[in-house]
């Protein structure tokens, strides 16, 4: 029995561990900004689809919320901060509903069952990162005015971003997915 219960000890350790390791990898990659039309691009949704698929939702959604919290309380972990602002009075500005949506794609990402079929893996990644938009112009929609062009605004200029990383997660789905033989 008390093996069992080492045993348990054991994994729950190892999990703690694995989702702050996603929650730092996923902060330091709200930090890169790499030069791309029309707007620069960060690597986020990428690493939260990455996790998703590598982790599995249980885990993800774990990570997700971890990195969230972190945020929450004041850690400077988000794209904008601390530059503009940190804790809950950013999280609750314009990127709230985009933040929210890292947990649905994490879930839709690491829930999905990816075969070798490379189409059916790109509408599948598409989805989930639709999700962080749809999500984010909700928020931003509520919090500036349904009158505002929310579509061009808060999804538009980061199209050609997001499509360029889908494909990346796509392709390499194969090798992301062998993260879970680690966990």
């Amino acid at each position: 029995m008390e093996f069992i219960k080492s045993f348990k000890d054991t994994k729950l350790i190892r999990y703690l561990f694995v989702a702050l390791i996603g929650s730092i990898i996923l902060a330091i990659s709200s930090k890169i900004k790499i030069p791309f039309y029309p707007v620069p691009m960060t690597m986020q949704t990428l690493v939260v689809l990455m996790i998703g698929i590598g982790f599995g939702w249980k885990l993800g959604v774990a990570t997700i919320a971890l990195y969230l919290f972190e945020g929450i309380i004041g850690l400077p972990v988000f794209s904008g901060t601390p530059e503009k602002g940190i804790g809950l009075t950013y999280f609750m500005g314009p990127t709230m509903g985009y933040l929210i949506g890292f947990l649905a794609a994490v879930y839709y990402s690491g829930k999905f069952v990816y075969d070798n079929n490379i189409i059916i893996t790109f509408l599948k990644l598409f989805f989930a990162t639709s999700l962080i938009y749809i999500f984010g112009m909700l928020w931003l929609g509520g919090l500036i005015g349904w009158d505002k062009p929310i579509f061009e605004l808060g999804a538009q200029p980061f199209l050609l971003a997001e499509l360029f990383k889908i494909l990346i997660a796509t392709f390499a789905i194969n090798k992301i997915k062998k993260i879970k033989k680690f966990i």
